[in-house]
């Protein structure tokens, strides 16, 4: 018998803003993925579908859910080693491009800086 399987730290999660509320208004197949893509963000994975959001540096990601016709998506932040940030949840409305809407963007910038504040509070 071999020694006992050494299960995952799994690293709490922090929602900032209406995140939370907004990840539980989407339909139940967007909310499994999400959930699932930041259950693999909290023990140290990346999802399929998870990707570098990019112009806010490293360990700023986005998991895109894509369900009749509409997409959904997560922005997280593992930067900090303790804990997984969830900084912004939303429906992107436009048809048109890939590139996340700048009020989006704006908003996200305004959790990271207020998840480093809650991070040095907390752990400092």
């Amino acid at each position: 018998m071999g020694p006992p399987e050494k299960k995952p730290t799994v690293k709490p999660l922090v929602w900032l803003g209406d995140s939370l509320e907004v990840v539980r208004s989407f339909p139940p197949p967007v909310r499994d993925e999400i959930g699932f893509g930041l259950y693999q963000a909290q023990t140290g994975n990346k999802h399929v579908n998870a990707k570098p959001l990019k112009g806010l540096g490293t360990g700023i990601l986005e998991i895109v859910s894509d369900y009749r016709g509409d997409t959904f998506r997560a922005v997280y932040m593992v930067r900090l080693a303790t804990k997984v940030y969830v900084l912004h949840a939303f429906q992107k409305k436009s048809k048109r491009g890939v590139a996340t809407p700048k009020p989006e963007i704006e908003l996200v910038k305004h959790r990271l800086k207020r998840a480093v504040e809650l991070h040095s509070q907390q752990e400092g």
